[in-house]
């Protein structure tokens, strides 16, 4: 089989949304309006189980006001390089919901949504049909993993 465009590689993308977890505690405490939650919609965001972590461009994290957690170390195509990481992420992807850190990435890029994220949720990839299924939460099936 010759493989002729992307629509063939087994790309998948997904919609997700990203919040400032402190700004959504706050709400819920009834210390700020839900107006003035900081959130974000991206589309077309890359399914990447090669990547660890939700990664996110330094301009969303700053619109976010995500606070900084530590520098890293990862590893790439290119070897190593030192990176930041921040917290209180909350990710919403194919109606399920968790609180993550992320990975900054230098200006310009596209975000990626990683393996930890995709685990946690209970997401799996379907390359053949380009798109993300959602594993079942309870019964025989289900995704959460006691081993």
């Amino acid at each position: 089989m010759t493989i002729t465009s992307t629509q063939e590689m087994g790309i998948v993308t997904t919609t997700i949304t990203v919040s400032n977890l402190v700004d959504e505690i706050l709400a819920e405490r009834g210390f700020i309006k839900s107006e003035q939650i900081r959130s974000i919609t991206l589309n077309n965001v890359l399914v990447d189980t090669g990547a660890t972590r939700l990664c996110l461009p330094a301009n969303i994290i700053t619109q976010l006001g995500l606070p900084f957690a530590s520098e890293i170390d990862v590893k790439t195509a290119a070897g190593i390089c030192k990176t930041r990481l921040f917290k209180r992420v909350s990710l919403t992807v194919g109606g399920r919901h968790g609180e993550f850190t992320c990975t900054e990435l230098p200006g310009g890029e596209d975000s990626l949504l990683g393996l930890i994220s995709l685990e946690e949720l209970g997401l799996q990839p379907d390359v053949i049909n380009r798109r993300l299924i959602t594993l079942p939460e309870t019964g025989k099936n289900t995704y959460h993993l006691i081993l």
